[in-house]
């Protein structure tokens, strides 16, 4: 199994997407990228955290590529509307891939 971790806006909107996508065997909704260790959906829905909502994709690689997932993520959100996907606006709505190591 291999991992990606996307954020696109909305996680459930962006975890709704790739639960469909054969080759996935999990998806999980979360926050990356800001200060706290363990925030809140409360605490970093103003936008003043530094975190993203992300989801964790989990895939079989066998199956679908990365950049086949990286192709879905970019032609299910638009990448250029800064801190803003559709009605969400706030800095933890920005288009982000986070690396793996």
């Amino acid at each position: 199994m291999q991992k990606a971790t996307f954020g696109g806006g909305c996680f459930w909107c962006t975890e709704a997407i790739f639960q469909t996508i054969n080759g996935v065997k999990k998806v999980t909704s979360g926050y990356m990228g800001g200060e706290l260790k363990h925030p809140t959906y409360m605490e970093i829905s103003h936008g003043d955290t530094g975190h993203a909502e992300v989801v964790e994709i989990e895939f079989d690689e066998e199956v679908i590529f990365f950049r086949d997932l990286v192709l879905i993520f970019f032609k299910t959100h638009n990448p250029t509307t800064l801190s803003k996907q559709g009605n969400d606006i706030g800095s933890q709505y920005r288009s982000v891939i986070f690396l793996s190591p």
